[in-house]
């Protein structure tokens, strides 16, 4: 008995807001969506697939940003840069940090504030 892994990490937005959700998390960062259970689906936000756990986008009806703590999400080798040149594309401002010896990392904001961490994959502890 014991914790195996992270099945899901959440984020939250404001009501009303899952396309900049979409567009942010499926078009630009490229996570695939995935379908809510449809007893939850009224309660609004989407959800999406990051490798083989998930990334929900939680509707919070008094929303404040999360501007410290943060989901990282591991990027595919060698594909960092281009994901920062579709960000930047994007107007999303880049912010890299070398603060760990050896591994690339960035952070930006979603459309909400909310942080998020960039880390590539072949660079990760």
């Amino acid at each position: 008995m014991g914790i195996v892994g992270i099945d899901h990490v959440q984020v939250a937005a404001p009501p009303g807001r899952e396309d900049e959700a979409r567009r942010f998390y499926g078009v630009v960062l490229g996570l695939e969506e995935v379908a809510k259970p449809v007893a939850l689906a009224a309660r609004g936000g989407v959800w999406f697939a990051a490798g083989a756990q998930q990334l929900h986008v939680g509707v919070a009806q008094t929303f404040v940003p999360a501007e410290k703590a943060h989901p990282a999400l591991a990027v595919a080798s060698g594909s960092l840069d281009a994901l920062v040149g579709r960000l930047g594309a994007a107007g999303v401002t880049v912010r890299w940090d070398d603060a760990i010896a050896g591994v690339r990392r960035c952070y930006v904001a979603d459309p909400f504030g909310n942080r998020l961490e960039l880390v590539e994959a072949s660079t990760t502890r």
